[in-house]
């Protein structure tokens, strides 16, 4: 069968836009389309791709591991989710971990569990949920209603109820809404598809003590800050703030989906048998991946890294930016970077992102006006500098339109 991208059209659902060139092959931060074209990967597959293409541990994890035990469902447990699971208790505030297939369910999860918590421990009156306006916590109806995002919740119906947005960045829009109500805050310690925006110390902070002070359960959402993005293993840890409740998936398990939320042994106590699950949370196959992908990112290595990456994208794209004037700021922390677009161009990151596949470079858009990059947490030098010299071509072919 000859597979086109005209053939997305014909068999597949149309919520999706996908490029006109089919990927094949990758290997490190290269991937190779059906002509044998090769492109560099800014995109990381949104924050996924985390030790890039076809790493050799995780190749090595998943062929040993395939010939172990695939899937058992959780009627039984399993080594590799045993292992993971203390691993990650290991590294972090967490005491106990559930385990789910992606950021979206391991949210779903943690919003559960914020609502049962709060039943068994302050009545049934405590049902607020406060989040953020931009945020994005993925697309279960109860998530995606979560999330500050109209345009991705409207249109299905009635939505989960008792559940309100603040803005960023504002601790007095957050404090006029919170009371004894208020059961959780869900956060994103770095806006992801909301604009690539940096918490400041102030509002962080202020948002633990807001929760303290009204008994709610603080909720960071790292499904795509976690797992070395920016520099730290978690991004609470860059911050001076430990929430009750951690999701991560995306990056844990470089690419073999997987998802996780992480808690105190009180907190998670109220997680009683049958009251939440998943039949393929757990998997072997999934969890002996992330686990090598934990020990390779969770390094001085990888993580110091990171950070002198992130130099190297902040340098090359404002350099670009010297040349073109197209950028009013470079965002982000890490390697989740957003460049966001002057008043010249609003509207437009999108225009940036065709451009760049033309050049055979991959990233990404976070909204109508950001640009993001998302790359494996180690990627080369090279790579980096290459990358920043087709992106330049790109910028430089719309800046001409």
């Amino acid at each position: 069968m000859k597979v086109t991208r005209a053939l997305f059209d014909d068999v597949m659902a149309p919520n999706y836009n996908p490029a006109a060139m089919i990927p094949v092959r990758g290997e490190g931060s290269r991937v190779w389309d059906q002509e044998g074209v090769e492109y560099v990967d800014f995109a990381g597959g949104i924050a996924v791709n985390s030790l890039g293409h076809c790493h050799p541990a995780m190749v090595t994890a998943l062929k040993e591991q395939g010939e172990k035990l695939w899937h058992l469902s959780n009627v039984f447990t399993n080594e590799p989710a045993l292992r993971l699971a203390k691993k990650l208790t290991d590294v972090t505030f967490a005491e106990r971990v559930y385990f789910a297939n992606s950021g979206a369910e391991a949210n779903e999860a943690a919003l559960k569990l914020a609502r049962r918590w709060a039943l068994e421990h302050h009545g049934e009156d405590k049902t607020q949920i406060i989040a953020f306006k931009q945020g994005f916590h993925g697309r279960t109806f109860f998530t995606v209603t979560v999330g500050g995002q109209p345009a991705y919740s409207d249109g299905f119906g009635p939505k989960p109820a008792a559940v309100d947005h603040a803005t960023y960045n504002d601790l007095d829009s957050l404090k006029a809404l919170m009371s004894d109500k208020t059961c959780a805050v869900m956060i994103e310690p770095l806006q992801g598809e909301g604009g690539i925006i940096s918490p400041t110390p102030e509002f962080i902070q202020g948002v633990r003590e807001l929760c303290n002070q009204h008994n709610a359960l603080l909720i960071f959402d790292e499904v795509q800050s976690g797992v070395g993005r920016t520099g730290e293993l978690y991004a609470y840890m860059g911050l001076g703030v430990t929430p009750d409740i951690l999701t991560t998936a995306k990056a844990l398990g470089g690419g073999f989906p997987i998802g996780a939320m992480l808690t105190t042994k009180d907190i998670a106590a109220s997680l009683k048998v049958g009251t939440h699950g998943s039949t393929y949370g757990g998997n072997p196959l999934a969890c002996a991946v992330a686990e090598a992908v934990l020990d390779i990112v969770n390094t001085p290595e990888v993580l110091d890294g990171v950070k002198r990456k992130e130099q190297l994208f902040r340098d090359g794209l404002n350099a670009i930016n010297a040349k073109y004037d197209v950028f009013s700021e470079i965002r982000g922390k890490g390697l989740l970077l957003g460049a966001a677009l002057n008043e010249k161009y609003q509207g437009r990151s999108r225009d940036f992102l065709v451009a760049a596949v033309a050049e055979h470079l991959m990233c990404l858009v976070a909204g109508a006006n950001v640009v993001r990059f998302a790359p494996s947490l180690i990627i080369p030098d090279a790579d980096i500098q290459e990358g920043l010299a087709r992106f330049e071509r790109a910028v430089a072919k719309v800046v001409q339109g």
